[in-house]
């Protein structure tokens, strides 16, 4: 079997950054990851990253692409990592279409969207439930929908929601909103938007698709008929596949200033650490350092 210089799990901010830096070193590697762009590429208005006044999600992951095929990049689009364990001196990574093994790893695989764990949810996703009202909010055009959520990616999804639904209600546990106070006062000016604060949602029903949601609020039960669920109730870290590293209560791996782990030859970057500024631009620059870490690492090895 091929023993890589390093491997790339992820192709997110920090993935693709990671992947720049390590062509240029001239490094043997392969990036696995299940897409292009990760988190970023569900955003809909991108206003902070350097260079570009504003651009959207969608936008930001093509020009990520474009950046990778300016150099010949070994790259297993749509494969998922199922365990990263290290014996002696190699690195053994397994997906779900083959195994490989290599000297470094630099872990990316960013966070996934969190759970409500309610009935119906699974039963529904993709049939009036989902968790990116960027890919797809154009489908509940004229519709009821509820969002769940109380931060800035709930508010992001019903200002989307707002040019495209019928009536938006949006539904947060939460005694008062956490999202940035802009979005929450332009979400309050639309007459389509109805605010539900203190509100657990205990079910999601349908037939073939969803047709309303069971919640509870002010101490009673009722019903609301909706056609869409947007699940927009943060996210998990994305590391399950791997178990030595440390990781800290929320299942974020451990990493230092230099983005190494407890474990030599292991590193992270971006979301799926405990760096606590969740940024793309925070992500490219973990990116960077882990693979500047790797490299270090490789040339100082007898």
């Amino acid at each position: 079997m091929k023993l890589y210089d390093l491997i790339i799990i992820g192709a997110g901010p920090a993935g693709i950054t990671a992947t720049i830096y390590a062509a240029r070193k001239k490094m043997d590697f392969p990036v696995i990851s299940k897409d292009i762009g990760g988190q970023a590429a569900l955003s809909s208005d991108i206003q902070n990253y350097t260079g570009y006044q504003f651009i959207t999600g969608p936008e930001l992951a093509q020009k990520f692409r474009e950046h990778l095929e300016q150099f010949k990049i070994e790259l297993k689009e749509g494969e998922k990592v199922t365990l990263v364990k290290k014996e002696g001196e190699i690195i053994e990574v397994k997906t779900d279409k083959g195994k490989y093994e290599t000297k470094t790893v630099v872990i990316a695989s960013g966070r996934v969207p969190r759970k409500l764990g309610v009935k119906g949810e699974d039963e529904f996703k993709n049939r009036g439930v989902t968790c990116c009202a960027t890919c797809d909010a154009p489908l509940f055009a004229d519709m009821d929908v509820a969002v769940i959520g109380g931060g800035n990616a709930a508010l992001d999804a019903v200002l989307q929601l707002i040019k495209i639904a019928k009536k938006i209600y949006l539904l947060d546990i939460a005694s008062s909103l956490r999202a940035d106070p802009i979005m929450v006062e332009k979400a309050k000016q639309s007459e389509k938007v109805t605010i539900y604060n203190n509100t657990k949602v205990k079910e999601i029903y349908g037939t073939n698709f969803v047709q309303g949601i069971k919640i509870e609020r002010e101490g009673k039960t009722e019903n609301l008929p909706v056609e869409g669920v947007f699940v927009e109730i943060g996210s998990v870290p994305a590391s399950e596949f791997i178990q030595e590293v440390q990781k800290n209560e929320i299942g974020e791996i451990m990493v230092n200033c230099k983005c190494e782990t407890n474990i030599s030859g292991i590193y992270a970057a971006g979301d799926v650490t405990n760096v606590p500024a969740k940024q793309i631009i925070v992500a490219c620059g973990e990116g960077a350092k882990a693979v500047l870490s790797a490299f270090d690492y490789l040339s100082k090895k007898k």
